[in-house]
C-alpha cells in the first residue's frame, strides 16, 4: 500500500478474472494447467526475481544485492520490476509460458493462497521459524508458511500536534472526542479531517479501522457474514452516524480522494487529521520539512474508549516451485540474513518491519530518519506488541486465510455503504443492510 498509489487499492488486490468460486481449492483449480513446475534452463545458474518495489533506492538495493550474490555464489539473480498490481498476473503468465519466476513479491494473501493450493510455492518455514513475528502477518496455510513478509503497511491516524497544543486539545480515545477535535480544527484555512469514501482501495484501507477498534467482524468462524448481525450491526450503525458527521469536516472533493490526495493534503497543511502508513512522514521530510516536528500519530479508536486498531496492509516474497527453488531458497536465506536491513532502509519509515527482532537491531536503528523519529518508531512498534491494538483489515478477516475476505474487499461494499450514508443521506440501518447483502452476493 512503493508509492501507495501504485501498490494499493483495486490494483493491489486484483484477482485474476478466472477466479470465481469461493474457497482456495476452487481458485487453485483455475490454474490447474500449471500443476507441474516448468523445466528450468540448463547451463549457468540463474534466478528470476519479480520485484514490485520500484523506487530508485529499493531497485538499487536489490541490484546491489544481486551483484553481490553472484560474486559470492556464482548464481545470477535477474531483477524484473513491475507495479504490485501487475505482479500476480505476471507470475501466472510466467508459469504458463514455461519460463517462471523463481521469487516474486506479492501483496495479497489471496494470491499466496491460490499459488500455494496449486502447488506452485515452496514452504519457507526454514526462513521464518528462527524469528519472532508481529501479529496476523505470516498467514500460515495448514501450519505451513509460504511467504516471507517484509512490510506491515499499517494505516494509522496522523494529527497536527501543534494545532492540538494551540487550543488545548487532548489525544482522543473515543469517536466523539475525535469528532469534536476535527470540528474544532475545521476552519477556512484548514479542514478538520480527510478520510476517503470512494469505491477504491484507499477507503478500504484508511476509513475502516474505526470499526475494527469497536470489535466489528465481517465473518464468524464458519464463514457466515455477521457484519450486519447482533453487536456488529449496532457498532456499524454507530460508526456510520459518527462518520457522517466527520465527513462534514472534510474538504470539497473528499469523496474522490485516493492515496495521492491523502499524502498531499496533510503534507501541504490542508487538513488536521489524516491516515496513512510511514510513507506520509517521508513525504513530509521531502516536501514540507517545516511540518516535521508538528505532527503525531495514534491508532484508530473505538466508540467507548476501550478499543484501538490499525488497518492492515502487507508485502512479502514467495519462492516458487521451479527447478531453481533450491537455489532460490539459498538466495533468500542469504538475502534475509545479510541484506534485509539494507533493503528496509530504502523506505526507512514506510517499510515497517514484521520481524520483531529488527526493532532491537542497532544497524536498523542507525538510519538517520529512524533516529530522528525514534518516538514515532516506538509508537508504531507498540501497535504490534500492545495486545489491546487490533491489527486486521477486510481482506484478512475470517478464521483462516481464504479468498472470501478478498472478494468482500473487491466488492467495495464498505466504501459504497459510506457513500450512501454521506452523499445520499440514507439511514445507517439501510446502509448496513445493503452492505450485508452486497457482501453475501460477493462470496456466493
Amino acid at each position: 500500500m512503493t508509492t501507495k498509489k501504485t501498490k494499493s487499492g483495486v490494483s493491489r488486490r486484483t484477482f485474476i478474472s478466472a477466479v470465481g468460486a469461493a474457497g482456495a481449492a476452487g481458485a487453485a483449480a483455475t490454474l490447474s494447467g500449471l500443476s507441474a513446475p516448468a523445466v528450468f534452463a540448463q547451463g549457468r545458474r540463474k534466478i528470476r526475481f519479480l520485484n514490485t518495489e520500484t523506487s530508485i533506492d529499493s531497485l538499487r538495493a536489490l541490484k546491489v544485492a544481486a551483484a553481490e550474490y553472484e560474486r559470492v555464489s556464482g548464481t545470477e539473480v535477474v531483477i524484473d520490476s513491475v507495479p504490485l498490481g501487475d505482479a500476480f498476473t505476471k507470475v501466472t503468465t510466467s508459469l504458463r509460458s514455461g519460463s517462471p519466476y523463481d521469487i516474486a513479491t506479492l501483496g495479497f494473501v489471496g494470491h499466496v493462497l491460490i499459488l500455494a493450493e496449486g502447488g506452485h510455492l515452496v514452504e519457507v518455514n526454514d526462513l521464518t521459524d528462527p524469528y519472532d513475528w508481529g501479529p496476523n502477518i505470516l498467514f500460515p496455510i495448514n501450519g505451513k508458511n509460504y511467504w516471507y513478509p517484509f512490510d506491515y503497511n499499517l494505516s494509522w491516524i496522523y494529527y497536527r500536534k501543534d494545532l492540538y497544543d494551540d487550543i488545548g486539545l487532548s489525544v482522543p480515545t473515543t469517536w466523539d472526542e475525535f469528532l469534536s477535535n476535527a470540528q474544532k480544527l475545521n476552519t477556512d484555512k484548514r479542514s478538520g479531517s480527510m478520510y476517503p469514501i470512494g469505491s477504491n482501495g484507499a477507503t478500504n484501507w484508511m476509513s475502516t479501522a474505526f470499526m475494527w477498534a469497536d470489535g466489528v467482524d465481517i465473518f464468524d468462524d464458519n464463514w457466515n457474514i455477521v457484519f450486519d448481525q447482533g453487536d456488529n450491526a449496532k457498532s456499524v450503525v454507530k460508526y456510520l452516524d459518527f462518520f457522517a458527521e466527520l465527513y462534514k469536516t472534510m474538504p470539497i472533493g473528499a469523496s474522490q480522494a485516493s492515496y495521492g490526495e491523502m499524502l498531499s493534503n496533510f503534507a501541504s497543511d490542508q487538513i488536521a487529521h489524516s491516515a496513512y502508513a510511514g510513507r506520509l512522514i517521508e513525504a513530509i521530510e521531502r516536501n514540507s520539512p517545516d511540518l516535521a516536528d508538528k505532527f503525531g500519530i495514534m491508532p484508530y479508536m473505538d466508540s467507548s474508549g476501550k478499543g484501538k486498531a490499525v488497518n492492515h496492509g502487507y508485502d512479502g516474497w514467495v519462492v516458487l516451485n521451479t527447478e531453481a527453488s533450491e537455489e532460490s531458497m539459498k538466495f533468500m536465506r542469504w538475502f534475509t540474513e545479510s541484506q534485509f536491513i539494507n533493503f528496509l532502509h530504502t523506505a526507512p519509515l514506510h517499510f515497517q518491519p514484521p520481524r520483531l527482532d529488527i526493532y532491537d537491531d542497532q544497524r536498523w536503528r542507525a538510519h538517520p530518519l529512524i533516529e530522528k523519529y525514534a518516538d514515532i518508531i516506538e509508537t508504531t512498534q507498540s501497535f504490534l506488541t500492545d495486545p489491546n491494538v487490533r491489527v486486521t483489515s477486510i481482506d484478512t478477516q475470517g478464521p483462516v486465510p481464504d479468498l472470501r475476505p478478498g472478494k468482500v474487499f473487491e466488492s467495495f461494499a464498505i466504501p459504497e455503504m459510506l457513500q450512501k450514508k454521506c452523499l445520499q443521506g440514507l439511514s445507517s440501518e439501510d446502509c448496513l443492510q445493503q452492505a450485508g447483502e452486497a457482501m453475501r452476493k460477493a462470496i456466493a
